[in-house]
């Protein structure tokens, strides 16, 4: 079973895009603009809100 951890080489701001495209095997620039494209939808504070509980709650890549 695959774990969720921030992403040290793939980060833009926290690394929470970059670890999830690592545990789905998907480009981060898809899930960035995913991200962006949600945002859009249903307005820019709960996708802020969304990636400061995932930068809080998820742990940072052990390895590096």
């Amino acid at each position: 079973m695959k774990k969720l951890y921030r992403s040290h080489r793939d980060n833009m701001i926290a690394g929470v895009c970059g670890g999830l495209g690592e545990m789905y095997s998907v480009d981060s620039t898809m899930i960035r603009l995913a991200f962006v494209f949600i945002g859009l939808i249903t307005g820019i504070l709960p996708l802020v809100v969304a990636y400061i509980i995932g930068w809080i709650i998820i742990p940072e890549n052990p390895e590096g």
